[in-house]
């Protein structure tokens, strides 16, 4: 039986990792913080499964990357096969506001795991999560492995430190260490303050009567947009490989925040019309003339990415791997799941 460790087992891909793992039959063990407030609700379901105690392939441990000592000692204890680095602060535009967590976690933190990896002397392979945001505005698209980086906030220059640290420890020391650069892919597990969910949730609940509008901030933004599950079988497949290597993991396709807006809408048989522009821009449902999208200022970043979109070429070619699911198929799916888990609840909108 194969083991892996995952780091970041309680965020979407983390626990969308823990299931195919499991379904390939590994032990899982993931790392969790110590927190006093409730933050394993995307992986309990699965740790509580019926399956999972059935099989007892399923572990957590506390843990940190800012702890090198625990680190050491979790490796060596759990002995890993592979090792998947989810963990990071992940919210870009949290990271202007914490700059120093942000690069302590993604950047010193992957080095840290990196150094455990070598100290521990573990013959194990380590995925990397790095992210497009790596790309910033370089003027280049599409925008593959080998085009150059121009990182826009502190949390892409944070993933830049890691990605190059894990390039340097495979060139010098010869660990089997990849970085995935994934492209946004999004899922109803995603964060509620990440812009994909504030809208599904957003449209959902003006559906159900809940509330009359929602805030957002750049809707010119492009991103190419997939699907979570997919992408995490495609961190898989990366360390399946004889030699490590980077990958590009993404669509081929960019739309923008106005256009996912659009769409969310869509679903619920809501037609949006745009109005103004810039901050003063509104979304209006044609059948009511009422606003349900509005822009506020405080959402924007204070350098914004205007266009990402990948070719994952080199992907489909070594990995067999290529995003299946369509940009309205993506939207369709985390729209009916949250208005479907809204219908059941109370009204409890707390963003």
């Amino acid at each position: 039986m194969k083991v892996a460790l995952i780091t970041g087992i309680t965020g979407q891909d983390g626990s969308y990792l823990t299931e195919l793992l499991l379904s390939k039959g590994y032990q899982v063990h993931g790392i969790v913080r110590r927190s006093s407030s409730f933050n394993r609700g995307r992986i309990d379901p699965i740790y509580l499964s019926e399956l999972t105690k059935k099989n007892g392939s399923l572990f957590l441990h506390y843990g940190d990357l800012a702890d090198s000592s625990n680190l050491n000692r979790l490796l060596r204890q759990i002995r890993p096969d592979e090792i998947y680095n989810l963990a990071a602060q992940s919210h870009v535009g949290v990271s202007f506001e914490v700059p120093e967590y942000t690069a302590d976690v993604g950047a010193i933190g992957v080095l840290r795991l990196l150094d455990a990896v070598r100290d521990t002397n573990l013959q194990t392979r380590l995925y990397q999560a790095s992210t497009s945001e790596l790309y910033g505005n370089c003027g280049e698209v599409p925008q593959n492995e080998e085009t150059r980086f121009e990182p826009s906030s502190p949390y892409a220059t944070a993933k830049l430190y890691a990605y190059w640290s894990v390039r340097n420890y495979r060139d010098a020391y010869g660990l089997y260490a990849c970085n995935g650069i994934l492209f946004n892919h999004e899922s109803p597990r995603r964060g509620e303050s990440f812009v994909t969910r504030k809208i599904s949730m957003g449209a959902a609940s003006i559906e159900l009567g809940r509330r009359q509008s929602f805030k957002l901030g750049n809707l010119n933004a492009e991103r190419d947009w997939g699907y979570a599950p997919e992408y995490v079988e495609g961190m898989w497949r990366m360390l399946q490989q004889e030699r490590p290597s980077d990958y590009v993991l993404a669509t081929g396709e960019s739309r923008s925040v106005k256009d996912f807006v659009q769409q969310a809408f869509k679903v619920l048989n809501i037609e949006i019309e745009w109005v103004g522009s810039g901050i003063a821009e509104k979304g209006i449902d044609s059948r009511t003339g009422v606003v349900r999208v509005e822009v506020d200022a405080n959402f924007y970043r204070p350098l914004d990415v205007e266009l990402l979109t990948g070719d994952s070429s080199k992907a489909k070619r070594v990995l067999g791997w290529e995003a299946q699911t369509t940009f309205e198929e993506l939207v369709q799916i985390m729209v009916e799941e949250d208005f479907s888990l809204m219908s059941q609840q109370p009204n409890n909108l707390h963003w």
